[in-house]
């Protein structure tokens, strides 16, 4: 018997996040690529994985807290641009309030059910995460998303 994916929390916060205004192209995954002069000019955003919630128990909506991360980096100096990771997390913020963001269908990977977010909303402010040898800028945030597998 095959496997049939399936959608889940962190491919649909993905891809959700990844249609944010402002957001480039393969600039959101669910792993933070090793190559950081990759994502150095624009940054990059990491879902990290779900943090919490929970589904629904009598229909199939979603629930989860997803923790999302965006990151910077400036290769040639070891100060971290907080910065320009602020300004990534504020993009993330900003599309939680486009109601035109809401209701819509998400492609998720080849071979994944399409996925539809109803609501999304930042359960925490941004939160600056200090203490990283590699010289990043790492401000993290719990994002709840409502969201249905089609």
């Amino acid at each position: 018997m095959a496997v049939i994916p399936l959608a889940n929390s962190e491919l649909v916060a993905a891809a959700w996040l990844a249609g944010a205004d402002g957001i480039e192209a393969g600039q959101v995954a669910t792993t933070l690529p090793a190559d950081s002069t990759a994502w150095a000019a624009n940054g990059f955003v990491h879902v990290v994985g779900v943090a919490g919630g929970s589904p629904q128990l009598h229909y199939a909506l979603r629930e989860p807290v997803v923790q999302v991360d965006a990151y910077a980096v400036n290769p040639n100096s070891g100060k971290a641009p907080w910065g320009k990771a602020s300004s990534l997390f504020e993009l993330l913020v900003a599309a939680t309030y486009d109601e035109d963001r809401m209701h819509r269908t998400l492609a998720l990977p080849a071979g994944y059910p399409q996925a539809r977010v109803m609501t999304a909303h930042f359960m925490s402010e941004p939160r600056r995460m200090p203490g990283d040898d590699s010289s990043y800028a790492r401000y993290s945030g719990d994002l709840s998303i409502h969201w249905i597998s089609l």
